[in-house]
């Protein structure tokens, strides 16, 4: 019973999304940009009869939040994604890029802690990919959050970061480092001193990133 709930297509990656934070429908969509909305919908629907996930009416609209038994599943969830992370052959996981949702989740994991306190706009350039998804800004402003731009926000850009999508989604998902891309010339950072030297702090990677840079540090040693 337990996989005929938990082994629908899509359903893993919902509670995935619902255990990150996201608790819109569009939010939804934007970690998920491949799945259509009345899939979305219809999934939602099936996790709130199983009592997985209530939906919560809000001023604008409704929340979908998880239940203590959806809550209860982060540790699969959690094993799922360090396996994935373990044992999926790199080049297979990088076969299929998307910048939608890479730019989504390095939103998401972004820590603006060592930030400079004040709005700060970066802009990410992927010179490889057609010029309607080449560009991509990220804007932290304090005590409000982090937004991902599709277009331009109108705002100076204190850093410009450049690479293949490639590259990028390789350092986010921990198969290489910043620090060994900029050296090689695959990432360029012009901008401001203070964002460039603590980009390692606050740029957002994968939460599974770290294990696989600890994994190979161990494997190489």
């Amino acid at each position: 019973m337990a996989s005929e709930v938990l082994c629908r297509r899509w359903t893993t990656l919902i509670l995935r999304e619902l255990l990150c934070g996201s608790t819109r429908f569009n939010e939804l969509q934007k970690g998920m940009p491949r799945i259509s909305p009345g899939l979305l919908s219809e999934r939602l629907r099936e996790l709130e009869a199983h009592g997985l996930v209530r939906r919560e009416p809000t001023g604008t609209g409704h929340a979908y939040r998880l239940s203590e038994a959806g809550e209860a599943l982060r540790p699969l969830v959690t094993a799922m994604g360090e396996w994935g992370h373990r044992w999926v052959e790199s080049t297979a996981s990088l076969a299929n890029l998307d910048p939608s949702l890479l730019m989504w989740d390095m939103r998401r994991n972004l820590d603006p802690t060592p930030m400079p306190p004040r709005r700060c706009v970066i802009q990410f350039l992927y010179p490889d990919l057609a010029p309607g998804s080449r560009r991509w800004w990220l804007v932290v402003e304090p005590g409000t959050g982090v937004s991902l731009c599709y277009t331009d926000p109108g705002f100076d850009v204190d850093l410009h970061v450049s690479s293949s999508l490639r590259t990028m989604t390789a350092i986010w998902m921990g198969y290489t480092t910043l620090a060994a891309e900029v050296a090689s010339g695959m990432v360029h950072l012009t901008g401001d001193d203070a964002l460039r030297r603590s980009i390692d702090a606050w740029l957002g990677l994968s939460p599974f990133a770290r294990n696989t840079v600890n994994r190979a540090a161990a494997e190489g040693a």
